[in-house]
């Protein structure tokens, strides 16, 4: 599969650490971001858009870097978690 969509960075890493702790992520989560070599998550363009778009489609929870928080207004039927790296991620996800 090619991806060519750096926000897509979040949910793939998502799902390699789901599929290698044998825990799934919840269907009603969306996973948007790029990942910098380091780990950390780096801000995406149109984070605004894509996060009312998901909540448009039924998603109860969006995970994204913490550089778009500020930027969002996000509507109420979706929670924006913010984070800043791959550790966050996990924390937040696998806890």
């Amino acid at each position: 599969m090619e991806v060519d969509e750096p926000a897509a960075d979040l949910g793939i890493v998502a799902a390699i650490l789901s599929s290698f702790r044998n825990h799934p992520i919840l269907g009603s989560t969306v996973l948007v971001g790029e990942l910098g070599l380091g780990g950390e998550a780096r801000p995406v363009a149109s984070a605004a858009v894509r996060v009312r778009e998901a909540a448009s489609l039924g998603f109860r929870r969006c995970i994204l870097p913490a550089g778009n928080f500020p930027l969002l207004d996000p509507p109420a039927a979706i929670e924006v978690l913010p984070i800043r790296s791959v550790a966050d991620l996990s924390d937040l996800v696998f806890g």
